[in-house]
């Protein structure tokens, strides 16, 4: 897989996430994973079809998405995930996946996203779409924010 392929989530990270709110957004690591991704917490998952076919999960553990969705909400306290918190994470998701496809139609590559999936719990699985996953973590306002890439 291309490694370039995380170019347009990364800068969309960098530029949505300020626009929100968010102030200290620090690029931590950048690592291949395998196809199947485990992790805790709250993980968003957006396919990816047109010039390139894939999809994207976003991870964040759930005190990280407690304080995301509260500060998307203006500030309402969050102390449990209830559905206007999913659907302020699940937005963030679109957002964020929407400004990277704009991004790739910047260097002319064309593709539309379907609409995300959230999940949450414990020992979450999830198979993406290549046997290769660029995954890029972020500290966000001290909140770890992963974006697992799988795109041909």
């Amino acid at each position: 897989m291309d490694v370039k392929v995380i170019n347009p989530f990364v800068a969309s990270i960098t530029s949505v996430l300020p626009q929100l709110g968010f102030q200290n957004i620090v690029r931590k690591d950048i690592k291949l994973k395998s196809k199947k991704i485990k992790s805790s917490g709250v993980i968003m998952v957006i396919g990816i079809v047109g010039d390139r076919k894939g999809n994207v999960a976003y991870g964040i553990d759930m005190e990280g998405a407690k304080k995301i969705a509260s500060i998307m909400m203006m500030g309402m306290p969050v102390n449990e995930l209830d559905d206007m918190s999913k659907s302020a994470l699940s937005e963030l998701s679109n957002m964020l996946t929407a400004n990277a496809s704009i991004n790739f139609s910047n260097d002319d590559i064309n593709v539309d996203i379907s609409v995300p999936t959230l999940m949450y719990g414990d020992d979450i699985e999830v198979n993406m779409n290549s046997e290769q996953i660029v995954s890029v973590g972020f500290d966000v306002d001290g909140v770890l924010f992963e974006i697992n890439v799988a795109l041909n």
